[in-house]
């Protein structure tokens, strides 16, 4: 199963300069690089923005689902995040590197659950 807890505390989320984009809390709330809360991954596997308004879900399988119940794409149990339709887009990798499909680092992510990242990074669902 890809779902991971997260540790005490909020999470950051971080460009490839080193420069925090995004925090998500122990609770799921997203926040963004100015501490604004933009959304929250609930405990069921949906994603609701700042409105409380359903915007996505991750399945248990990796699947991400948007807001009309359409796949989207999947994260793999090996990190590797695909589009709808089945193309790469890039990896979560184990130490916390996001990669985009050349394999060129765009961020990294240490510690939050590889669905969470993968929607931060790779789906765009908190964009105001």
């Amino acid at each position: 199963m890809i779902w991971a807890s997260l540790h005490c505390g909020a999470q950051s989320l971080f460009d490839k300069s080193n420069m925090t984009i995004g925090k998500i809390g122990s609770d799921g709330y997203v926040y963004d690089r100015s501490n604004m809360t933009v959304g929250r991954f609930k405990s069921d596997g949906y994603i609701v923005d700042r409105n409380n308004m359903t915007v996505g879900r991750i399945k248990a399988d990796g699947s991400i689902l948007d807001r009309s119940n359409m796949t989207i794409g999947k994260v793999e149990s090996d990190g590797y995040v695909k589009d709808r339709n089945n193309m790469t887009l890039g990896r979560i990798k184990s130490d916390g590197y996001v990669v985009d499909r050349n394999n060129m680092t765009i961020g990294r992510a240490k510690d939050v659950p590889i669905p969470y990242a993968a929607v931060f990074f790779f789906f765009n669902m908190f964009e105001k």
